[in-house]
């Protein structure tokens, strides 16, 4: 078997470990991530998905500061719990995640030899909603990485990334799995 299969293997088990443990709000999951966004900046650069590529190197910042959030949410007076975003902000993050996402793909259709950079843009922006959302425990970051996951997982099997493909699969339902789990914390919250 080639390298590249090993490394993309070895990348989709650290990303379904990493996500698995964020559905448990386990501060795990960011040390399992770092290790797997790094070696997806290399698998994103090879295909010549390059907003992905950069995203990859966003979230290793994001995952420092998911670590750190977490963490030391517990130290600080006020607890970081999951909570829902207002309808305000919701508006807010959709327009600001569609403007990134022409952005970006135009500046990758513009000055880069992208492939799909579209739809490859849309995911990034995507993607930087719903890790920031994240971390900052918002519900309805799952829902973005629901919508994302379904358009990564075309644009995976289309490029041939099959273990990245399958991961993104399984990422659609820990999502899921993330989305009903984080809704039934907020609600016995609000019953206490």
């Amino acid at each position: 078997m080639p390298a590249s299969f090993w490394i993309e293997l070895t990348a989709s088990l650290l990303g379904l470990i990493s996500v698995w443990l964020v559905t448990k709000q386990n501060n795990w999951c960011w040390p399992t991530g770092i290790v797997m966004v790094i070696i997806y900046v290399f698998i994103f650069y090879q295909n010549k998905l390059y907003s992905d590529m950069l995203l990859q190197i966003f979230f290793v910042v994001m995952q420092i500061y998911g670590w750190y959030t977490w963490s030391n949410s517990s130290n600080n007076t006020i607890k970081l719990e999951v909570t829902w975003l207002t309808f305000k902000e919701q508006l807010q993050w959709i327009v600001g995640t569609i403007i990134l996402s022409i952005l970006i793909g135009f500046c990758m259709k513009r000055f880069t030899n992208a492939d799909l950079p579209y739809i490859d843009a849309a995911t990034a922006a995507m993607s930087i909603t719903a890790q920031w959302l994240m971390t900052r425990k918002k519900i309805e970051n799952w829902l973005y990485w629901i919508i994302a996951d379904l358009i990564y997982i075309a644009m995976y099997l289309v490029k041939g990334l099959y273990f990245t493909t399958v991961l993104y699969f399984v990422f659609l339902i820990l999502a899921y799995k993330g989305f009903i789990t984080w809704k039934n914390h907020f609600a016995r919250l609000k019953k206490n």
